[in-house]
């Protein structure tokens, strides 16, 4: 089953245009190109970067709150029972008054006891300032460096000017050493994101929008790396990490509690995002995607539909952002 199963994945038809092979994928005559099986890489990279987060947030995001003025407030714990975290973490956060006399009988200790603990435990679950300015430092630092490394691989070639470049000579363009590390941070990247799901802090408003972002991104960028469609897939992520860094520098600032920073890197972020997001994206990238290879290949192969159906889920994801962002700025300019 396994056998079969990945025969139809590596379909040539589902990848490469007609009369395609992946024999002609193998390196000669100066053009390399990328390889599955480096896929795997990411994953120990994806450690790496966590390693490097660690360090980063300890000895350098810790320092910097400090100097902002924001301190690490430590909670109390409750004391350790079986029953109440037992109780709390398999029926309810909240019981009500008649539950916490029950659980008061149960534990032989007073209701207010029992609602101090329960308290003391809420308050655990609620991530500090600190933590919150840590992982944006850390978002921050690794948007705003992609962006500018981004920049250095991408101002001198063609395709950054001139769309159509992205097809001339398409499948047999050769990998450059900048696009292999561009997308293997980026891939890590998401993949360390992914890991830390559990320990990073949710925002309800759109936790499971990140979780489908992350994953249709390591599946576009994966998929792309296969096809060889990586000068399309780095104009990609350069377009998105270019918008991010505005946005995790303004909630810094928030946490921070410095208002008019905060504001004006909000707005920055705000006119970045609809640049890129709504503009540059739909009306740049995906028009490249969906209506330039008609011009290439008149037998659309089953990846255009696949790689199309994950752009659109992501341009999808832009306008649900985009309605949020919208919000927040109204709030902001007539409610002050």
């Amino acid at each position: 089953i396994l056998k079969t199963l990945n025969s139809w994945f590596w379909w040539e038809n589902i990848w490469m245009p007609i009369n395609c092979t992946w024999a002609d994928f193998v390196d000669r005559d100066g053009l390399v190109f990328p390889k599955p099986h480096q896929l795997y890489a990411t994953i120990p990279y994806a450690l790496v970067l966590l390693i490097i987060r660690f360090f980063s947030e300890r000895y350098i995001a810790r320092p910097l709150a400090k100097a902002l003025g924001i301190k690490n407030v430590r909670r109390v714990k409750p004391q350790p029972n079986p029953v109440l975290e037992s109780y709390f973490r398999e029926c309810s956060r909240h019981p009500s008054q008649s539950e916490i006399k029950g659980l008061a009988k149960k534990c032989n200790c007073t209701v207010h006891l029992v609602e101090k603990w329960f308290r003391r435990r809420r308050n655990l679950e609620i991530p500090t300032v600190l933590q919150k300015f840590q992982e944006a430092f850390w978002r921050f630092s690794f948007y705003l460096t992609s962006s500018i490394v981004g920049f250095i691989f991408l101002y001198d070639k063609p395709w950054f000017y001139d769309i159509w470049q992205t097809w001339v000579g398409y499948p047999f363009q050769t990998l450059l050493p900048s696009q292999y590390w561009y997308y293997m941070a980026e891939i890590g990247f998401y993949w360390s994101l992914i890991f830390t799901l559990g320990i990073d802090i949710k925002r309800k408003a759109d936790f499971m929008a990140h979780v489908v972002h992350h994953l249709a991104a390591i599946g576009l960028m994966s998929g792309s790396w296969c096809g060889n469609y990586v000068r399309l897939g780095t104009l990609v992520i350069f377009v998105h990490d270019t918008a991010d860094f505005w946005l995790e520098a303004a909630k810094m600032f928030n946490y921070a509690r410095w208002e008019k920073t905060c504001n004006m890197l909000f707005v920055i972020f705000a006119i970045a995002f609809f640049i890129t997001r709504m503009i540059l994206f739909p009306f740049w990238i995906l028009r490249a995607t969906l209506y330039q290879p008609t011009y290439y290949s008149t037998t659309p192969v089953i990846a255009y539909f696949l790689f199309n159906g994950m752009l659109l889920t992501l341009q999808g994801l832009h306008i649900y952002w985009g309605y949020l962002i919208f919000r927040i700025l109204k709030r902001f300019v007539f409610l002050k």
